[in-house]
């Protein structure tokens, strides 16, 4: 077994479906061009009523995605400070999101109300970008 399948199989929860969805952008040309001048980027995806939050690094074009026990608050806490973005909020909000059924109104709604929290808006719509590099659309480009 290699070395990414171990580490494959160790992610859990929240963590393994994300690392599912994201990994493949590994293998698209044009996310490695895109992002070939990000050194040590970090963000933190947190399902908050999960057991694992995920962390996304990109390095050199490279993604990995790992599990993090979201248990400890202050580990937590310390971690969301480290990081370049930082988006919380419940798994079903986050399906939500995904399929597109959460309209903006209600994603600032509920974004003004704290049941969803984020820090560095900006690297956080960096996670639409990589969906974005996913999709069929992109690769016909």
């Amino acid at each position: 077994m290699s070395e990414k399948d171990s580490e494959q199989k160790r992610l859990k929860g929240f963590a393994g479906v994300m690392a599912k969805q994201l990994e493949p952008v590994n293998n698209v040309q044009r996310f490695k061009e895109r992002f070939k001048d990000y050194n040590d980027f970090k963000l933190l995806i947190n399902a908050n009523d999960g057991k694992y939050a995920a962390l996304i690094k990109i390095n050199r074009g490279n993604l990995i995605v790992e599990g993090i026990k979201n248990d400890d608050k202050a580990t937590m806490k310390k971690l969301k400070k480290e990081c370049d973005g930082f988006l919380e909020m419940t798994t079903d909000l986050f399906f939500k999101l995904a399929m597109g059924k959460l309209s903006n109104a209600a994603f600032s709604k509920k974004w003004i109300t704290r049941k969803i929290k984020m820090k560095g808006m900006k690297n956080v719509m960096i996670l639409t970008k990589l969906f974005y590099y996913l999709s069929d659309q992109a690769n016909k480009e």
